[in-house]
This record gives C-alpha cells, sequence and structure tokens, in this order.
C-alpha cells in the first residue's frame, strides 16, 4: 500500500504547473531532436542539461526523461515516412515499417509504432515501479566495498558491450577514470594531474566532458563527412495521418508484444544495453522464434512493434539501476546521472530511504507514466509540425548545436575556461568518432569512477589499510568475480578471432 500512496503524490508533483509543463516541453524536444539524423535523444538530454542548472532538482529530472522516453519513439515518423533513421535504435524498423508504408499507406505503420511505444513504455514503467523497492533494499545491505565491486561491474559490462573492439572500449573507460582523477582527491585533499594548470585545480566539470564529447564532437564529425540531410518538401508532409490497428490484429500478435516488452525491460536493466542494442535482440528475436518469422522484412506488423517495443520498454529498464545503485545503464541515463550529482542529490539506495528524496523517486516514476502517454498523444496529433523539423538546413543546424553548447558551458559557472574546455573535449570526441572509438565506457568513467574511488578508500580505511577486502567479503567478491568474467569473455573472443584470421592468413 505504500508503493501506492507514493506513487499518488508522485503523481500529484507531476501535475504541478511547472513540472507538467517541463515534462510536455521534454516531449516536444525529444521528438524533434530524434528524428534528425545526427542529433537524436542522447544529444537531446546533453543539449537541455545546462538548462537544468536553476530549476528545482523535480523538473529538471522530469524534462531530461520526458526527452529520452520521446526520444525513442520519434524516430519512427522519418523512418516510416521518409526512409531515414533518426537513430541507430529504429534501424530494425525500416525494414517492415517502410514496406508496409509503400504498400499500405504510412498511416497504418506510423498506428502500428504507437501503439507499441505506449505498451512498452506503460509495460516497462510498471515493472520498475513494482522492482524499484526490492532493489533497493538489497543496495541499502550494501557496504563500501559492495558499491566498489557494484561499479566496476557496470564499467565492465559496458566494456563487454563494445562490439568487436573491447581493447579500445578499455582505453576509453580508462581515459574516463583518469580524466575524473584531476583535481582534488576527495579523501586526502590532495592536488592530482593538475600540472599547475589553475583551471584544473576543480577538476574537470562533468558538463564539458558530456556536451563536448557528444554534442560538439558530434557536429565536427558530421563536418568532416560532409553529411547532407535529406530534404522534404511541402507536398510530402501534407498528407500524414496514423491509422490504429484493430484489436484483433493487435491480438493476433500478443506473442510478440510479450516477447519484446520482457526483453526490452530487463535487457535495459543491463549496463551499456542501450535502446538500440535492445531493438535489434528483439527484432532478431523475431526473426528467429517469432509464428510470422518468415514474413519478417516485407512489410509485417511483428517487424514494427518488436523493435519499438524494445527501444522504449528500454528507458525504464535503464532508469532502475540508476536509481537504485547509482549506475547508470546508459548514456543518457549517464547524463541524468550528472544531473542529479550537479543537484547535490547522489542516487542511490539512500534516495527512498530519506523521505524527501523518496518524494522525487516517486515523482520521476509518475512522470514515466504521463511521459508515455503524452509522447503518444503529441505523436497522434502533431505528426505534421514534428515532421517539419526535417526541412531545417544542415548548416542552420549545426550552428544551433554549437550555441547551445558554448551557451550551456558558459552558464555553469560563468567561466571562459569550461568553454575551453569543452572545446578540448569536443576535439577528443571526434577524433574518437574518426578512429572508432566508443565513447560511452569514457563518459561512464568519468562519471563512475569519483564513487567507485571514494567506496574504496574508504574500505581500505575501515579495514585498516588491507586493500584486498573487497575480494574477500561474500557480496563484493561475488560481484568482483562476476566483472572479471564479464571481461575476460570477451577478450578471448577477440584473440580466438586474431590467431584464426592469423592462420588462415597463413
Amino acid at each position: 500500500m505504500t508503493i501506492w500512496y507514493d506513487l499518488a503524490i508522485g503523481f500529484a508533483h507531476v501535475f504541478e504547473p511547472y513540472n507538467l509543463l517541463m515534462l510536455m516541453v521534454g516531449i516536444i524536444v525529444g521528438m524533434l531532436v530524434s528524428i534528425m539524423p545526427g542529433l537524436g535523444f542522447v544529444m537531446g538530454v546533453i543539449l537541455a542539461l545546462p538548462f537544468t542548472y536553476k530549476m528545482p532538482i523535480e523538473p529538471a529530472i522530469i524534462l531530461l526523461t520526458a526527452i529520452y522516453f520521446s526520444g525513442t519513439y520519434g524516430g519512427c515518423f522519418t523512418t516510416i515516412l521518409y526512409r531515414i533513421p533518426g537513430e541507430p535504435n529504429d534501424v530494425p524498423l525500416l525494414w517492415d515499417g517502410y514496406k508496409m508504408g509503400q504498400r499500405e499507406g504510412v498511416a497504418k505503420p506510423l498506428g502500428w509504432a504507437l501503439v507499441a511505444a505506449l505498451i512498452g513504455g506503460l509495460v516497462s514503467s510498471t515493472t520498475m515501479v513494482a522492482l524499484t523497492k526490492p532493489l533497493t533494499d538489497i543496495a541499502l545491505r550494501f557496504n563500501s566495498e559492495d558499491y566498489f565491486a557494484a561499479i566496476v561491474l557496470g564499467l565492465t559490462t559496458v566494456v563487454t558491450l563494445a562490439g568487436n573492439a573491447p581493447a579500445k572500449a578499455v582505453m576509453s573507460m580508462c581515459l574516463g577514470l583518469l580524466v575524473a582523477c584531476i583535481g582534488v582527491d576527495g579523501i586526502f585533499g590532495v592536488n592530482r594531474f593538475t600540472f599547475g594548470v589553475p583551471i584544473l585545480g576543480d577538476g574537470v566539470q562533468l558538463v564539458a566532458v558530456l556536451v563536448g564529447m557528444y554534442g560538439l564532437g558530434e557536429v565536427f564529425k558530421r563536418l568532416g563527412q560532409g553529411l547532407a540531410i535529406k530534404k522534404v518538401s511541402k507536398d510530402q508532409s501534407s498528407n500524414i495521418q496514423t491509422d490504429f490497428p484493430r484489436w484483433r490484429e493487435v491480438w493476433n500478435i500478443r506473442a510478440t508484444i510479450l516477447r519484446s516488452s520482457i526483453i526490452g525491460t530487463f535487457l535495459g536493466v543491463v549496463p551499456g544495453a542501450g535502446a538500440t542494442i535492445t531493438s535489434f535482440i528483439c527484432y532478431g528475436t523475431e526473426k528467429q522464434y517469432g509464428r510470422d518469422r518468415r514474413a519478417l522484412g516485407s512489410g509485417h506488423p511483428s517487424g514494427i512493434v518488436a523493435p519499438q517495443i524494445g527501444s522504449t520498454a528500454s528507458v525504464a529498464g535503464h532508469l532502475i539501476p540508476m536509481l537504485t545503485l547509482g549506475i547508470p545503464g546508459s548514456a543518457a541515463t549517464a547524463v541524468i546521472l550528472a544531473a542529479f550529482l550537479l543537484h547535490g542529490v547522489q542516487p542511490g539506495p539512500m534516495l527512498l530511504a530519506d523521505p524527501a528524496s523518496r518524494t522525487i523517486v516517486y515523482t520521476i516514476l509518475a512522470s514515466m507514466f504521463v511521459s508515455v502517454v503524452g509522447m503518444c498523444l503529441v505523436g497522434f496529433f502533431w505528426i505534421r509540425v514534428v515532421v517539419q523539423v526535417l526541412r531545417v538546413p544542415q548548416h542552420l543546424l549545426n550552428a544551433i548545436v554549437v550555441l547551445f553548447c558554448l551557451i550551456g558551458a558558459y552558464a555553469d559557472r560563468t567561466s571562459l575556461s569550461d568553454v575551453w574546455m569543452i572545446l578540448i573535449f569536443g576535439i577528443v570526441g571526434y577524433l574518437f568518432e574518426k578512429y572508432n572509438f566508443p565513447i560511452a565506457p569514457m563518459v561512464l568513467g568519468a562519471i563512475l569512477g569519483p564513487i567507485g574511488e571514494s567506496n574504496f578508500m574508504r574500505s581500505v580505511i575501515v579495514h585498516h589499510g588491507d586493500w584486498t577486502s573487497p575480494f574477500l567479503q561474500p557480496m563484493s567478491g561475488t560481484l568482483l568475480a562476476i566483472s572479471a568474467i564479464a571481461f575476460i569473455l570477451p577478450v578471448s573472443r577477440t584473440m580466438l578471432r586474431w590467431f584464426r584470421k592469423r592462420d588462415i592468413a597463413r
């Protein structure tokens, strides 16, 4: 009964005028940025982060969460209409959505995508509400060693999902940990890696890393590639509407809906398994095990529903470890975690233990339900307005992104040194993209590094200088063993592939 009471209080907070306004702004911004190739919802969350500095924490997190939710859905418009995926997670949707649109008209696949986003969002949000309290009760039993081990597990899991280049992911993560060490040590108060440069005395701001790596880095990459967005004429966007599928049609693919909802929600809990990975896995599962697997790729509803449910359902899944353990599950939740920290709130089990912050948690949980319904309503009624964003020239879009990045950097502390920092990390982000280094491990290293270090040092102090204590305790030892396995397996697979290629070459 306590959960329902807290959730009711959360809904009351969400419908306060200012919070509701921020939620609607977040939904619209998420849709606008998600349909633009090269932007996307992660960029939208990052660009909105500087505007939350002066806000109370509730509307700030509601704004960012709404952008995240609606961003996983907004990309379906251009994917189905113009064969332009706004995000990588929209690619599986392209294979059936665009073909159905060509065969039956765009109203039908748009209706399937809207229903899928609504189902995925509501199911995952409900699951998150049910899991938050049990996971928090488990996390409350964690001590410093267990927190350190959990953070190590989060970092190594991200590395395992780095594809065929785990070495580059490890290097990226280590660079992020090194960036986190710059400044004054939080335990002993000693300057580290400042090299006598005054602006490094306070450390590197999280905003500089996030906005620089993702924001300016993406702009630099697009300028280098000379990317041109396909223009949409006025006639193409004038007769767009949404046609809902019939109840019998939805019931016929109930197995697809159930499978994708389960996979999307629980795979989202895995740190690093973003909306892209989830959507591909949901589509691949239907392609292998679905009843209509042979029809996928020809414009079948299951090929639209599976990836869209997976993308939207993963959002709530990503927020579970962030709120209960303080470990972000994706790049977007890493930015939301940074917003918590910038407002002086440390996500973790103490959020629900403290009555004041407990209200914040359930307000965020309630806002997810409202965000799902709101994004579907906006998508249904405002689709003709939303797709007009594709007519914005590429050079103007780049200028707007750069302007927001630099304004956000300066607004944080009204210091030009932060602007230079963002430019430096923008160049680093461009180099990462150019040489195929993943950015997410570095960002997570910069965010989780200080938290892991402080918990490790507390453990060492409590155990009178014994640094092996995290390896000897039952819970932390188990988590560290899982971390070692998660790290060794992808490295071993990469080495085996390298040896096989070498033998074939001989």
